[in-house]
């Protein structure tokens, strides 16, 4: 330690229990912050998707307060919270919601018409509706946005260190002012392991809760063989797309092969 190396193994030994409190705290406040977030968000992007008006003030106000710089925003939130990890835990927060709010509302968005219409008529309300059908079919772009929110969180604690509550911030920051180079990057190295190993739990929440997604692949290249190799899994044999899909293929009219049926008209398409 003498030394002040940028790795010593001496410092994590003694060192242990300041590293890990501060690992738990930094923990704490990104867990709590994206479980907040969440719960506001999700009425939020319930409320835009059922009330027009309130599209673009919703998505307007989460932007406009996704750009205040971070030290701005926790000397805003001083007034209102006091010093104390409120102040971090609220800024991260009114971070999250851009994130989330636009991906809840672009999974809710891509859930197929026929796929409420069947919901409805098998007698679904639309409380049933919400939590049984639409829910389950926009968890990818949920769970994505859950993914980006949390590695966001997990980088902007350490900013929290300014108010004294910035989990391994706080060790970075005193790491830089006494030049204690072993602190500095040690601290960091786990900060970094944080957001990475966030990451990867959340994506292994998100296959484990969508499993139908992980099955989409080997259909469509084993469709693909099938077909020659060309087309894609909803090609017949006379070479019309069905269903649309991701090949970008305009849908048949029954008994008409090669028709096209209700394709809209490009957007911003010049005559």
């Amino acid at each position: 330690m003498t030394a002040n190396d940028w790795i010593c193994a001496e410092f994590v030994r003694t060192r242990g229990q300041e590293l890990t409190d501060a690992t738990l705290q930094h923990v704490g406040i990104t867990l709590a912050s994206v479980a907040l977030a969440l719960l506001i968000a999700f009425p939020l992007a319930l409320a835009a998707r059922r009330w027009r008006r309130a599209y673009g003030p919703v998505l307007g106000l989460t932007t406009v307060l996704y750009t205040v710089p971070s030290l701005a925003m926790y000397a805003l939130l001083l007034p209102l919270f006091g010093l104390g990890a409120a102040v971090v835990v609220s800024g991260l927060v009114l971070y999250s919601l851009t994130v989330l709010v636009r991906n809840i509302l672009a999974g809710l968005e891509s859930v197929p018409d026929e796929a409420r219409e069947a919901a409805r008529g098998m007698g679904y309300g639309p409380f049933r509706l919400l939590f049984g059908v639409e829910l389950p079919l926009a968890l990818p772009a949920l769970m994505a946005g859950v993914r980006i929110a949390t590695v966001s969180a997990v980088a902007l604690t350490t900013v929290g260190a300014i108010v004294g509550y910035g989990g391994l911030g706080n060790l970075i920051y005193d790491g830089m002012d006494s030049f204690f180079r072993a602190q500095v990057l040690t601290a960091s190295v786990i900060c970094v392991v944080l957001a990475v190993l966030a990451d990867v739990l959340l994506l292994g929440l998100q296959r484990l809760l969508t499993p139908w997604t992980r099955t989409g692949g080997g259909a469509r290249t084993r469709a693909r063989i099938r077909g020659g190799g060309r087309g894609g899994p909803g090609e017949g044999a006379s070479g019309g797309v069905r269903g649309g899909g991701h090949d970008g293929g305009v849908p048949d009219v029954p008994g008409e092969p090669g028709g096209v049926r209700g394709v809209p008209e490009p957007a911003g398409k010049e005559a």
